[in-house]
């Protein structure tokens, strides 16, 4: 399905066809730009609501800066549809997410235009600075670094570890800090309240405004009121709102709060803000999902809803005759509840992805015993290990991927003092379209390396039942592992009377002989599906081995025994097929490739073969290749004798 965009759209591959359209159409462009990623995001999937809201500071990003010279870094990259589609890739945006097409999140091997590969949460502010710093360092003074970073990715040490740092490197680097109130759930914590502060204060907004008013009837420049009110409202700013001093404390120029879907007001802003050195802050307010008004209203619903119908608002939903199993997420979710009911000592952290975990059901009945700690994956295993010194069992759930940025943290915090934390681990093994940046791909590799910790994943809904419940007994001591998959399980009847596992066992599916298949969590499902084929229907191994071909060691020994037979001077035959023989080649004259002096090869044997009539029929088209079928229960040698009929050597082999 061809999706067409408009037409201002449509002529605009790079950002210097975007330099082109006049400043009073951008607002058309802007139209252009998030009705296009609506039409494509409801056919063909992807990240919705995040890119939405930032449609006009793509669009005046790309407008005033001279990208890729000017460095812009988007933090995790739910948002950059928008920026994709502006630097040439609009013709393949429907590949997004897709095999073999569009990554997900702007990636450096795609597009120079993507200065920093992204996926995780709050590596922007860092990243920017440390491009400002390397062009300061090689001289580029007019090269600009500018880090977009949401509100609920603030919240993470790392971002206020890098404007700490910002803040004393005398660099030129921006921060723009996009606040929407949402990263993926709604933000928690006391940045909200501050950010709220700064936007909702209608005595400094108030104030402001009047000082404006004020100066502008005074009898004298533009330029001159507008310095002066700028100096007035920094006054303003520490004089009323006591919590508006924080980045200024970090020693970063705050300017704003700006309202981010006014593109006039955007281009104005930024086209002044580039010419002003040194590290600052540009605060703009959005709306996530701005221009879909069921995606404003439900931002969490909306932030990646799948396919869906644009006009009615219907998201697409598989239909079912029969019950089917549940997500893992889900099922942890909804046992989690089961066993704090029976455990007053269960408590619950998640750092910011209550949905997506479904830490949410235990935090909707039991509010005080689950808890959001925002996008701080180390704080949130710290944390919960404190909460252990005190007897309680935490449950922290945390993506596979994620769970990496707190390595130390359960090294240092949770395994060499034996704390009983349990990690659950969603999202381990591959995870699809939000590619290798959140695969699962790591964490048996690095958590085996630690000492003290029990490691498990559940084959089956079942499982993961029985090693929560296993993992909250008081007689396990140690920091308890459960990792397993995005998406859905195989039981639909799964609600199981909870029982114990024998911490370090495994089991066996089947009895057999010939090969053994180890696997371990989920994917054992794969290997008992396919041992139940084999023994339902026991043809379809021989059935199988011909579709594969021939047995490489049959193959192996067919070729030793032609090699040995060349090397006693006799012959090999295939009827119909041709012959291997040895023949004499005879002197030659050559160059030496290495010294280029000429020189005379010696006489030697070769081995050649010689096609029989049959294959040349076949090679030419004349005849088909008739088909060989070897028995899969054939011993190798009884295969070779099938090939190859063994002769005395004076009469040749066939």
């Amino acid at each position: 399905m061809h999706i067409a965009p408009g037409p201002l759209l449509q002529s605009i591959n790079s950002p210097d066809d975007l330099k082109a359209i006049p400043k009073e159409k951008l607002h058309q462009v802007c139209d252009e730009l998030r009705q296009y990623i609506i039409d494509v995001v409801s056919v063909h999937g992807g990240h919705f609501a995040a890119s939405l809201g930032v449609v006009e500071l793509s669009v005046a990003l790309h407008y005033i800066y001279n990208t890729p010279y000017d460095q812009l870094v988007w933090d995790v990259g739910h948002q950059a549809y928008g920026h994709k589609i502006l630097t040439g890739r609009k013709d393949n945006f429907a590949s997004n997410r897709k095999y073999g097409g569009l990554s997900g999140f702007p990636k450096r091997s795609e597009s120079e235009y993507d200065t920093f590969g992204v996926g995780h949460s709050s590596t922007s502010i860092s990243a920017a600075l440390g491009m400002a710093m390397a062009a300061k360092y090689k001289g580029e003074t007019d090269r600009k670094a500018i880090a977009v970073i949401g509100d609920g990715s603030m919240t993470a040490g790392m971002a206020f570890e890098a404007m700490n740092h910002a803040g004393v490197a005398d660099s030129d680097v921006l921060i723009i800090l996009n606040d929407n109130c949402m990263s993926i759930d709604p933000n928690v914590g006391a940045l909200k309240s501050y950010l709220t502060d700064i936007t909702t204060s209608q005595t400094y907004n108030k104030l402001r405004d009047d000082v404006w008013k004020l100066l502008g009837k005074l009898p004298v420049g533009k330029n001159f009121s507008r310095e002066m009110a700028s100096k007035l409202e920094a006054s303003v700013k520490g004089m009323v709102n006591k919590s508006s001093n924080l980045f200024e404390a970090l020693n970063l120029r705050y300017f704003g709060p700006v309202d981010g879907h006014n593109i006039t007001n955007l281009v104005d802003t930024l086209k002044d803000m580039r010419n002003i050195p040194g590290p600052k802050l540009l605060h703009i307010i959005t709306v996530k999902g701005k221009g879909y008004a069921l995606a404003e209203k439900d931002q969490t619903k909306w932030h990646a809803p799948g396919l869906f119908d644009k006009i009615t608002g219907e998201i697409y939903k598989k239909k079912f005759d029969l019950p089917q199993p549940p997500k893992y997420q889900d099922v942890f979710g909804h046992t989690l509840i089961e066993l704090a009911e029976a455990n007053d000592k269960i408590l619950g952290i998640t750092p910011a992805m209550p949905s997506g975990s479904s830490m949410k059901f235990m935090m909707e009945k039991m509010p005080n015993r689950a808890f959001d700690v925002g996008i701080c994956e180390q704080h949130a295993v710290t944390v919960s290990a404190g909460m252990a010194t005190q007897g309680m069992k935490v449950f922290c759930n945390i993506y596979s991927s994620f769970m990496q940025r707190a390595f130390d943290q359960v090294v240092h915090d949770v395994a060499i003092q034996k704390l009983p934390v349990i990690f659950c681990l969603d999202r381990a093994g591959l995870v699809g379209e939000d590619g290798p940046t959140h695969h699962g791909a790591y964490d048996v590799a690095y958590f085996r390396c630690i000492p003290n910790m029990i490691i498990s994943a559940p084959m089956n809904e079942a499982e993961l039942r029985n090693l929560m419940y296993t993992a909250q007994l008081d007689s396990t001591e140690l920091p308890f592992v459960i990792r397993y998959p995005r998406g859905e399980g195989v039981m639909a009847d799964w609600r199981k009377p909870f029982e114990e596992i024998k911490i370090g066992t495994g089991r066996k599916l089947r009895d057999g002989k010939d090969i053994a298949i180890l696997s371990f969590g989920h994917p054992g499902n794969f290997a008992a599906a396919a041992i139940r084929d084999l023994r339902a229907d026991p043809d379809r191994a021989r059935q199988s081995q011909q579709a594969r071909g021939a047995d490489p060691s049959a193959v192996d020994a067919v070729l030793k025994s032609i090699e040995d037979a060349l090397r006693s001077g006799d012959e090999v035959s295939f009827t119909g097929f041709g012959k291997f023989h040895v023949t004499e080649r005879s002197a030659r004259q050559g160059v030496n490739p290495q010294t280029g002096e000429r020189m005379k090869s010696k006489k030697k044997s070769v081995p050649k073969f010689s096609a029989g009539k049959e294959l040349k029929d076949v090679i030419s088209g004349a005849k088909k290749l008739p088909k060989l079928t070897i028995e899969a229960a054939t011993p190798v040698a009884e295969r070779v004798a099938q090939l190859v009929a063994l002769q005395t050597p004076k009469q040749g082999r066939r």
